[in-house]
């Protein structure tokens, strides 16, 4: 109901109010139709009177039938106050006399008895005029006066003006609506002063609560009167002492706690920074001998053994191989967590990325009897293509381990109606239970290896994957469910296709590197002899050398060499980068140049790029070494600066 919304204000002046309004109106009312029915009937009364008056005066004159005095009486009548006009006819309804304003046609009926009617404006008086009785002893004449005594001799009709009593009914109508008026100022006054005295100290109260609830703490109410209003007082202050109490209690609370968080996470932050600092040495240290490991098990591998030592140097290379997949594993969180990697977004064809995910993972899936199939897609897509293929690779490679039988599928498909492309990665697996969707993109976590068995990976494939997608701001999905399978979608951004770059065809017979002078600088003696060995094994004329100045004197004067292989840091505080540009300002061409690095920080890979020098991280696959050395050779020819 509409009253709820009112304030303690409002419904005091409403209940102040109501009942003084309806007791005056009732009062009013009462009065003054009382007193109109008082003055009506006096006027009633009056008429009455003055009608029996002129019947008793003109009883002779009727009796005789003098018209001339009948008319003199009423002319006389007439000059009485309201009176409009005077009729006077005889027992058979004939006028014998009129004066004043009156109407001739009167009604019909019964003419023995006083009576009166209203006209509009004018209140009409009948009055029979019958002989009057005499006392006399004569039998004859009493006989004639009984005889003659009930017969009427005629009527009076008068006729009286309403205009003075209906001005002063209106004069009271008039007088009781004032006196109603200011009965209901005043009781509205009278309502406000007392709703002052009554919501005055309660809306106090109102406001001092409001203004403790905005934090105003210290915030107290007066204590005024008495009752409930002063019981009310003291209970808001005691709630606002009370408040204030466990306020500044839980602000103490909420700064110790804050100084011991920020305590913690200062601890935190020394701990993470020590433990990328560990991981930046740990690898660093490990992958120099690794990197010479992998280039002398490459060349260990090419040539002929028996079958037994064959056997031995395939177990030595699949043990190094994981051990540089976890190094690379690890490489890559600790240089997402970092924030070291720096994406190359790009308008990027699909359909390559594929096809070569295809080769790189056909023969493992067939070894496990699952068959791997793409659907063609020639859509572009905004990325960085490097990393794109590792996220679908990871993806690849977790679904292919994770399936027993039946197939993978990789496939795109628009993702709504904008311009977003998602990539699925599609299994007929073992699935994944809801409760664990989220758990298995944390690093280290298989569901299905409590015994950390090494043939099931490591657990770090898609914690990769959630931070790359995360760097390329692409969105990653995942729907499975248990026994049926799981489809890991990637959303990127679609872009319109870019003409293909001219492929100039090469004279060099493909994958052949036979008679390539290589020119290598490295300040590890292990690692400069392992990839000089190996790039011998490949047929290549290697000069080596483990530090600027000498690498350059022995080129001085000989053959310029086809490609430059150089570690980043180098003695002598020179870099690999410094060393390309001298050995191209030397031979006045644009050397072609390979960096190799074993350090994780952003800083060579941002400054390779800049120089549009490659960069390979340590240990360095044989296989990716040789393929990128190819693709060099097998471009444009570099140009003379001269």
């Amino acid at each position: 109901m509409w009253i709820h919304a009112w304030g303690i204000r409002a419904r005091v002046l409403l209940v102040a109010v109501i009942p003084a309004i309806t007791l005056a109106v009732f009062m009013t009312a009462y009065y003054t139709h009382s007193r109109i029915s008082d003055l009506e009937e006096a006027y009633r009364d009056r008429g009455r009177a003055f009608a029996r008056q002129i019947a008793a005066a003109t009883e002779y004159a009727v009796f005789s039938n003098n018209r001339e005095d009948l008319r003199r009486l009423l002319d006389g009548a007439l000059s009485e106050e309201d009176v409009r006009g005077i009729l006077i006819d005889d027992a058979a309804g004939r006028e014998l006399a009129r004066s004043g304003i009156i109407s001739s046609e009167v009604a019909l009926r019964s003419r023995q008895q006083s009576f009166d009617e209203v006209f509009g404006h004018t209140l009409r008086f009948y009055e029979p005029i019958l002989p009057t009785r005499l006392d006399v002893d004569l039998l004859a004449f009493d006989d004639v006066q009984q005889g003659t005594s009930t017969r009427q001799l005629g009527t009076v009709i008068v006729d009286l003006s309403r205009t003075r009593l209906d001005a002063r009914r209106n004069t009271l109508l008039w007088t009781g609506l004032v006196a109603l008026l200011l009965v209901l100022v005043g009781s509205v006054l009278l309502a406000i002063r007392m709703s002052q005295g009554v919501s005055q100290p309660i809306r106090n109260v109102a406001e001092a609560v409001g203004r403790i609830g905005a934090g105003r703490l210290h915030e107290r109410v007066a204590v005024r009167g008495g009752g409930s209003l002063k019981r009310l007082a003291i209970g808001v202050n005691d709630m606002a002492e009370r408040l204030q109490g466990a306020h500044e209690d839980m602000t103490r609370r909420i700064a110790e706690a804050t100084a011991e968080l920020r305590a913690r996470k200062e601890e935190a932050e020394r701990a993470d920074i020590a433990k990328s600092r560990f991981l930046a040495a740990a690898s660093h240290d490990l992958r120099q001998p690794m990197h010479a490991l992998g280039l002398f098990i490459a060349e260990l591998s090419g040539q002929d053994h028996p079958p037994a030592t064959h056997r031995l140097v395939r177990q030595i290379a699949a043990s190094a191989e994981a051990m540089e997949n976890l190094l690379d594993s690890l490489l890559d969180i600790s240089r997402l967590d970092a924030g070291a990697l720096q994406p190359n977004i790009q308008p990027t064809p699909l359909q390559p990325i594929l096809d070569r995910i295809v080769n790189d993972f056909h023969i493992w899936a067939e070894e496990r009897h699952l068959r791997l199939r793409v659907r063609p897609c020639q859509h572009w897509i905004d990325t960085d293509p490097l990393l794109f293929e590792r996220i679908l690779s990871n993806l690849v490679s977790n679904a292919i381990r994770y399936t027993d039988h039946g197939s993978i599928l990789i496939a795109c498909r628009p993702e709504g109606e904008g311009d977003r492309l998602r990539v699925e990665v599609r299994d007929n697996g073992r699935g994944i239970e809801a409760d664990a969707q989220e758990l298995i993109f944390q690093e280290f976590v298989q569901l299905d290896n409590p015994e950390r068995a090494r043939s099931k990976g490591l657990g770090l494939g898609l914690a990769i994957v959630r931070r790359l997608t995360q760097l390329l701001d692409h969105r990653l999905s995942l729907r499975s469910r248990p026994g049926v399978g799981s489809v890991f979608g990637v959303s990127a951004r679609r872009v319109a296709p870019e003409a293909p770059a001219v492929v100039i065809p090469a004279d060099r017979q493909p994958g052949s590197l036979q008679d390539v002078s290589v020119a290598v600088l490295d300040d590890d003696p292990l690692a400069l002899d392992s990839l000089t060995s190996l790039l011998s094994a490949w047929g290549c004329q290697v000069t080596a050398a483990a530090m600027p100045s000498a690498l350059i004197d022995a080129l001085t004067g000989g053959a310029r060499p086809d490609i430059l292989i150089t570690d980043y840091r180098l003695q002598e505080h020179h870099t690999g980068l410094e060393v390309i540009a001298n050995l191209r300002g030397a031979f006045g061409y644009q050397l072609r140049a390979i960096l190799i690095s074993g350090d994780t920080a952003s800083e060579p890979l941002e400054r390779a790029r800049a120089a549009g020098v490659p960069l390979l991280h340590k240990p360095v696959r044989p296989a990716k070494l040789r393929a990128l050395m190819q693709r060099m050779l097998t471009a444009e020819e570099p140009d003379d600066e001269a």
